[in-house]
């Protein structure tokens, strides 16, 4: 079990008033097993890279952040911005829009280095959205963490959850919190990405860093679940599946997948 680590930089009221609401409320909700947390820094930009199997993980995750004595910062979807009072929140404590699919996305990219380079602790989705993988793996990761590393040069830790989605399942509406859930997180070691020092960030050397990044969080979530992944990582596009909301929703795409797993 992770360690507790004291928090060194100034929370402001909007980081105060979440962990005052939402700390006590995940520990009665949820038993915590948690592990790696002394690969995170103590301080200095990084990039946590973590997968995504739920829409309550951003608070468990969070939770794990900051009791390893960090402020989390999230690439977050424009919509959750836009939510009365949680919006100001957020806004308020740095998280950074994500504008997805659309031509200003690449502003939050800046944002993030900005961050980053202001010694600031930056949590990236690479999948983009909850996976679509039907055994909830992760899928093929998009390349925003391994664009910040190259440009700054921090460390990307690889961290794996499961758990929040017995909670709640992706895209349900309804809590499951009787019996509580153990949510287990494990962080591993930077991802070692010495290989593309000096490259230029071509589409080929993103990809690779990225699918680098990817192997590692797989590599963690399969020491999680005692399975193995499947050999192929899913891929969205190529399965037909819209890439972002409800894949079952209205112009969602019902189409079922078959994947020769190892």
């Amino acid at each position: 079990m992770a360690g507790r680590r004291t928090l060194h930089e100034k929370r402001g009221w909007a980081f105060t008033t979440a962990v005052g609401i939402l700390k006590p409320a995940l520990t009665l909700a949820t038993r915590r097993d948690w592990h790696g947390g002394e690969h995170i820094p103590a301080g200095g930009g990084c990039v946590l890279a973590v997968n995504h199997v739920s829409h309550l993980d951003p608070l468990t995750f969070a939770h794990f952040v900051y009791d390893q004595g960090r402020l989390p910062r999230y690439l977050a979807k424009t919509e959750v911005f836009a939510i009365p009072f949680a919006g100001r929140i957020v806004r308020a404590s740095g998280q950074i829009p994500v504008a997805r699919l659309t031509s200003t996305a690449s502003d939050a990219f800046t944002a993030a280095v900005d961050a980053v380079r202001d010694g600031k602790l930056v949590i990236v989705y690479p999948e983009g959205t909850l996976t679509r993988d039907p055994g909830l793996w992760p899928m093929v990761g998009k390349t925003g963490a391994a664009r910040i590393a190259l440009a700054t040069g921090c460390p990307v830790v690889p961290v794996a959850q499961w758990g929040t989605q017995q909670i709640l399942a992706p895209y349900a509406t309804k809590f499951d919190l009787v019996p509580r859930k153990t949510v287990t997180v494990r962080a591993g070691a930077p991802v070692d990405l010495t290989a593309y020092d000096g490259a230029q960030p071509t589409p080929a050397v993103l990809r690779a860093a990225t699918e680098d990044i990817m192997t590692a969080i797989t590599d963690l979530l399969e020491e999680i679940r005692g399975e193995r992944a499947p050999a192929e990582r899913f891929d969205p596009r190529r399965a037909g599946v819209r890439e972002i909301g409800n894949p079952h929703g209205p112009d969602g795409s019902d189409k079922k997948t078959r994947r020769k797993r190892r």
